[in-house]
């Protein structure tokens, strides 16, 4: 595989500015600290692994001041990895760990050496039948661990973040898609001012027939045989592709992945392979400014490697590169990472919320650990439900799940109705939950916490544990740990844990 070079952030500021004649010296574990982290990625064609310096620095003077990410430097970039399978169904688990093993050695590393990290596993790979065991077995690779299997729309959003599709919406003010094209799928992110609106994803990928190097089949997903049957070919296990064939496949790939970007969905193949709801209120080229490719056939759709590696990758990137050249140039754009657009592991840092306006009901609930962040943006006017529902739809769930703390941002100047209103949209999806024992956790942008927690528990009967918390920053792709109650100040100390992306180099 192409290997590219290093485009992350190197500056080594040697003091904090916190002040216009204030400095204050570093102190390694008070001022800044730094993090040894691995980000695992083992998706439907390839795996690979990074590790990371990150470099964390105190913002603000008190002692309560958020760590952020300041620095990463590349350690090590494992080689790419064709995700090796024992059957059409299973993982090859022992050649996936011996190449673990392999990279930590190369990286002159050990589990103990790494403090923080994240393993994502992916696309095709999510539906073997041991991809779960797989997950959690390397999670003890590395101590504190962030552990995912990313479904369609999860996956959309790492890609998303990963690229630099985020990145470069938020800096540009511009409307960004993303189209992350893989082996099984292709995922499609869109990217409002720094903001994950939509994802979706379509059963396209080079992958979905795969060959040896005398062209004998070696795997067919059921994508992969509807379009050829289409095409008028029948392929099976074993059989010889030939090059018209796979130029036809390719091709035809191409044209539906292209029209389902140009204006949706429309046709009824491409319809019936959607493998999530696709976007609403779409209208291509006329809403979205930019266009940013990743995953692993980006690499051939921006030209970077011409050489084929079992699949119709090569093909279907060249035939992707036809349509793009009747667009303004200004249109395309490169991603930070292509095929790598994945996170690069794990960072920490620690703020403490203000007990006067938190709301706990029950502390024997703290501490906890790894909840995932559902975070929803509350608005003036619109349904808090629906809001919420968005956000779970983004991990591609449906309903509330225990290990899950919502994080509300909400808009405007909080009231008695409008905190109601609030109240009313959690119990709503609180309805569904599949537990309904298991605690509800809370973190609000806004002094609420208290009230709404109240609320809840007092004016609609919420019989769970409730945990709300204020001042808590978090984002799309955090984890949060909940510590106890610290003595009579009733500070709730919460650890955000970061899953960490590319950047771009600093000027």
């Amino acid at each position: 595989m192409a290997m590219h070079d290093d485009i992350y952030d190197h500056d080594h500021p040697d003091n904090f500015i916190i002040g216009e004649d204030e400095i204050v010296t570093e102190i390694e574990g008070l001022e800044m600290f730094s993090l040894k982290s691995v980000g695992i990625d083992i998706g439907s064609s390839t795996s690979h692994l990074i590790f990371s310096l990150i470099t964390l620095r105190r913002e603000g003077a008190s002692l309560s001041g958020k760590f952020r990410v300041t620095n990463r430097e590349v350690l090590y970039r494992s080689p790419i990895m064709l995700t090796p399978y024992l059957s059409a169904t299973k993982i090859d688990t022992d050649q996936v760990n011996a190449f673990i093993q392999r990279a930590y050695k190369e990286a002159g590393l050990t589990a103990e050496d790494v403090d923080t990290g994240a393993v994502i596993i992916t696309g095709e790979a999510l539906k073997k039948e041991n991809a779960q065991p797989i997950v959690e077995n390397f999670a003890k690779y590395s101590g504190k661990f962030i552990c995912a299997a990313a479904g369609h729309n999860h996956e959309a959003l790492l890609a998303a973040y990963g690229c630099g599709a985020v990145d470069l919406s938020k800096s540009e003010h511009k409307i960004v898609l993303n189209v992350d094209m893989g082996g099984g799928t292709t995922k499609f992110s869109l990217v409002e001012d720094g903001v994950v609106t939509q994802t979706a994803a379509i059963n396209i990928g080079a992958r979905l027939i795969a060959f040896d190097d005398k062209d004998k089949i070696t795997r067919i997903e059921d994508a992969g045989r509807t379009m050829m049957k289409e095409l008028g070919y029948k392929v099976e296990l074993g059989q010889t592709i030939s090059d018209k064939m796979k130029e036809d496949f390719g091709a035809y790939m191409a044209k539906i992945l292209f029209e389902t970007i140009e204006e949706g969905p429309n046709s009824p193949m491409a319809s019936s392979l959607m493998v999530t709801p696709s976007f609403t209120n779409y209208r291509g080229f006329t809403q979205i400014q930019h266009i940013v490719f990743s995953g692993g056939v980006s690499e051939h759709v921006y030209d970077r490697d011409p050489k084929a590696y079992g699949d119709i990758g090569p093909v279907l990137g060249k035939n992707m590169r036809e349509y793009l050249k009747n667009l303004p140039k200004d249109i395309l754009r490169e991603p930070i990472e292509g095929i790598r657009a994945t996170v690069i592991g794990a960072g920490e840092y620690t703020i403490q919320a203000s007990g006067n306006t938190s709301y706990v009901s029950n502390e024997k609930v703290l501490p906890v650990h790894g909840l995932k962040v559902i975070q929803a943006s509350i608005r003036d006017g619109e349904s808090v439900r629906d809001a919420l529902k968005q956000s779970l739809r983004k991990f591609d769930m449906t309903r509330f799940t225990s290990g899950l703390a919502l994080s509300l941002t909400v808009s405007g100047v909080p009231d008695y109705q409008s905190v109601r209103r609030i109240a009313e949209g959690v119990v709503e999806i609180l309805k569904d939950a599949d537990d309904p024992k298991c605690p509800l956790y809370l973190t609000l942008d806004l002094d609420i916490a208290k009230s709404l927690g109240g609320m809840l528990r007092d004016e609609f009967k919420v019989a769970r544990d409730i945990i709300a918390i204020d001042g808590i920053e978090v984002g799309d792709l955090d984890y949060i740990d909940i510590g106890e109650c610290l003595g009579i100040t009733e500070v709730i100390p919460v650890t955000v844990k970061s899953l960490m992306f590319p950047t771009k180099q600093s000027d």
